[in-house]
C-alpha cells in the first residue's frame, strides 16, 4: 500500500498537478476524442462521424485541447476553411496515461483484451502492461511506494523530479 502523506486537501488545487490535468480533460469524450488523434484523426468531421459525438459538444472539447496546448488548431494550406487539429507533443505525451487507462479497463472494467491492439512497429509484438519504474529501471508494486513532500525529500537529499 502506497504510504499516506497528510495533505490539507482543500488546498489540493494549488499543490497538486491532477485537478489541472482533470480540468484539461475533461470526461469520458475527450479520452475518446484524444484516441481518435492517435488513431490519426485530424478533421472536426472525422472525430464527429465516427465518434458519434454531439457537434456542440466536440467543438467544446476540441477547443479545450487547443487552449491547454494538447491539440494545435491550424487551416489547411489548400482549403483555408477546413482546419485540422494535431497533437502537439503535450498531446503525445498524454500515450502512457491512455494505455495505462486502457488497460486498466481491459483488465478491472470489460475483463477482455480490446481491439486494436497496440503493438511495437519493429516487431509487431504487443507493448507490454504500463508499470510504475524506480529511477533505475525496477518495476514497482504498490509495496514498494510511498509519497514524500518534495521540501522532506529535497532535504534528505533526494533528487526531485
Amino acid at each position: 500500500m502506497v504510504s499516506k502523506v497528510r495533505e490539507p486537501l482543500r488546498e489540493l488545487a494549488a499543490t497538486c498537478s491532477l485537478p489541472a490535468a482533470l480540468e484539461a480533460m475533461g470526461e469520458r469524450w475527450a479520452f475518446l476524442i484524444l484516441r481518435a488523434a492517435f488513431n490519426g484523426y485530424q478533421h472536426f468531421e472525422e472525430f464527429q462521424s465516427e465518434l458519434g459525438i454531439a457537434r456542440n459538444i466536440l467543438a467544446n472539447r476540441l477547443a479545450r485541447f487547443v487552449e491547454h496546448g494538447i491539440l494545435e488548431r491550424t487551416a489547411m494550406a489548400d482549403d483555408r476553411r477546413k482546419i485540422e487539429y494535431r497533437l502537439t507533443d503535450k498531446g503525445h505525451a498524454l500515450l502512457p496515461t491512455m494505455v495505462a487507462l486502457r488497460q486498466w479497463g481491459e483488465r478491472w472494467e470489460t475483463g477482455k483484451p480490446a481491439d486494436p491492439v497496440l503493438v511495437d512497429a519493429r516487431d509487431g509484438q504487443p507493448i507490454r502492461p504500463v508499470r510504475v519504474l524506480s529511477h533505475d529501471g525496477r518495476e514497482l508494486e504498490k509495496e514498494d511506494l510511498r509519497w514524500v513532500l518534495r521540501d522532506d525529500l529535497e532535504r534528505e537529499g533526494g533528487d526531485a523530479p
